[in-house]
């Protein structure tokens, strides 16, 4: 198989998809209404509810949900073969993942942007918002243990990382002042923010940190773990338009800019598979089905992206007719940024055992070769072109880590404001975030959590078109097009806990693991493992009842409440 075949076939997808599909549900069954008052209209305060430009929230959207799951998922996930993996993000796309994220954004904001807590409260029961907020806290928990890991030792080893990381914040807190305070031309505020932005990866290579720091502290995961955690307060407890959402927008063009031309480069070169279609059912890192469709997360469909949506995205769209652009066709762009880097992964080696000893060293360095090699066909120097891989890395990782940990500053304050009211300052749910997230990164423990990652993300995913159900239900509207997919992802997702549970615990009380600190850590995440689906199925029976609810309420013909 050719690779230009799988992104023309990438590109019929998104068409489709996006303007026929996607379309015909915004306008027949959501009746988007570009006269109906949106939250971010109503409730406009500056900090967590802003109008903004389509453009400037399909930019935001675009580097909220794009993280290092559709680049880290494919290349795993290709052990199984590279064509499992191709109709997976394909499909997964087209029936689920836009439908997933489309319709967290708009559930949440014809609802006067309610979070998930509040939503699952009003549709479903009290006891379903408490499991549902401890799940996600949970959940964010795992993503800020794993992503700060990805940004400390990326910055700890790729020393010309900092000097990006600087710019593209200085880049990002310019543009939020250009557009919002200044009232600056969108265009030109693009082009100078992000040309600082490059001019900060081109640096890197000439100012490495240790050049600066000196060699100890420029290699401290202390020091950088700080950083981050520094970076994230502020992203937190600033107003949106001040800090995270002009970063993200600003450090979307930097992955766009890296995609586009890696695709580009593509075309130029036009390189075969050079690994097998399938290999076997079940492999090392376990059966095909369920496990590769928790493995490729992000790029197919993500439960983080339902918190972005919901949370975030939908508190900011200025006209519900940009629910689709945004919600949706994002979506498709993250497809494509999943299918560069199968591509990637099955491309650039000669043999399956070039590509093991390769992704043994790390997926990130999988990924940043692919981009050199690509970015090189159009001239790029290979070591710059690794360098913008890297850098691609790290700014996906980062800025996904703000957002986590503003989103977990809300949720600490959903949960426990009625224990005492000093969980409603910002300051406090921010700062306990950022001291688990430092815990998990500098003890290690992140690798144990990471286990559960990948399940718990897709469960979150099912169960936000539990939500989107019981919403459509409510409504009267229908709802097979979101019951489907959640059947699906249901099943799947509970049993590739249950598998990973199984596989840790076997290995525990089995002996595999010799160490304490395995035996604790392996054992605590396959029982946390278990913990997740009894969890979700108390959900899954509450929501059947609401179900139940809702059909009798319009079986009989009486109002509804929305």
């Amino acid at each position: 198989m050719n690779s230009m075949v799988v992104l023309i076939v990438g590109f019929v997808v998104a068409v489709i998809g996006y303007r026929f599909y996607a379309r015909y549900i915004d306008s027949k069954v959501i009746q988007a209404d570009s006269k109906r008052m949106t939250p971010a209209r109503m409730y406009m305060d500056g900090v967590e509810f802003m109008p903004t430009s389509k453009n400037i929230l399909y930019g935001y959207q675009f580097k909220s949900i794009a993280g290092a799951g559709p680049i880290i998922g494919p290349i795993i996930a290709i052990q199984w073969g590279w064509l499992p993996a191709l109709i997976w993000i394909l499909a997964g796309t087209f029936f689920i993942g836009w439908v997933h994220d489309y319709s967290s954004a708009v559930i949440a904001m014809r609802n006067d942007g309610a979070s998930f807590g509040g939503l699952s409260h009003r549709l479903i029961s009290p006891r379903a918002r408490l499991i549902l907020l401890s799940f996600i806290y949970f959940y964010l928990l795992l993503i800020v243990g794993a992503f700060g890991n990805v940004v400390v030792s990326t910055a700890v080893t790729l020393k010309a990382a900092p000097m990006a990381w600087l710019f593209l914040t200085i880049a990002g807190v310019l543009c939020g002042q250009m557009i919002y305070r200044w009232k600056r031309d969108i265009i030109l505020t693009t082009v100078v923010t992000v040309l600082i932005a490059m001019i900060g990866i081109y640096l890197g290579r000439w100012i490495p940190s240790d050049s600066i720091l000196g060699a100890d502290l420029a290699g401290s995961r202390v020091l950088w773990a700080i950083a981050a955690f520094v970076f994230c307060y502020f992203a937190a407890v600033l107003p949106i338009w001040r800090f995270a959402l002009p970063i993200n927008y600003v450090a979307a063009y930097i992955v766009f800019l890296g995609l586009l031309f890696g695709i580009i480069g593509i075309f130029v070169l036009r390189p075969d598979f050079t690994l097998p279609a399938y290999t076997s059912f079940d492999i090392k890192i376990g059966p095909l089905w369920p496990i590769m469709f928790v493995t490729i997360a992000c790029g197919a469909i993500s439960g983080w992206h339902s918190i972005v949506s919901s949370s975030g995205t939908a508190r900011q769209l200025e006209n519900e007719l940009d629910a689709r652009p945004v919600g949706a066709g994002v979506m498709f762009l993250e497809m494509m940024l999943a299918l560069f880097a199968l591509i990637i992964a099955g491309t650039i080696y000669a043999s399956a055992n070039e590509y093991a000893a390769a992704v043994a060293a790390g997926p990130a360095r999988v990924f940043a070769a692919g981009v050199a090699k690509f970015l090189n066909a159009l001239g790029l120097p290979l070591e710059l072109g690794q360098a913008y891989g890297s850098v691609m890395m790290i700014v996906l990782a980062i800025t996904i880590m703000q957002l986590v940990v503003r989103f977990m500053r809300v949720a600490t304050s959903e949960l426990l404001s009625d224990v005492s009211p000093v969980f409603r300052n910002p300051h406090v749910g921010t700062l306990i975030a950022s001291a688990l997230g430092i815990l998990l990164v500098l003890t290690g423990w992140w690798q144990y959590l990471w286990v559960l990652f990948g399940g718990a993300n897709q469960l979150m995913a099912s169960l936000a078109l539990l939500l989107t159900t019981a919403w459509l239900m409510s409504e009267g509207k229908p709802t097979a097009w979101t019951f489907y997919p959640m059947i699906f992802m249901f099943i799947t997702t509970i049993a590739a806990l249950l598998v990973t549970s199984y596989r840790l615990l076997s290995q525990v009380f089995g002996g595999a693991f010799k160490a304490t600190e395995q035996i604790i850590g392996n054992g605590v995440m396959g029982f946390a493992a278990l913990f997740l689906v009894v969890a979700a199925l108390i959900l899954a029976v509450e929501g059947l009842k609401a179900f139940g609810r809702f059909r009798a309420i319009r079986t009989a013909g009486a109002p509804s409440r929305a």
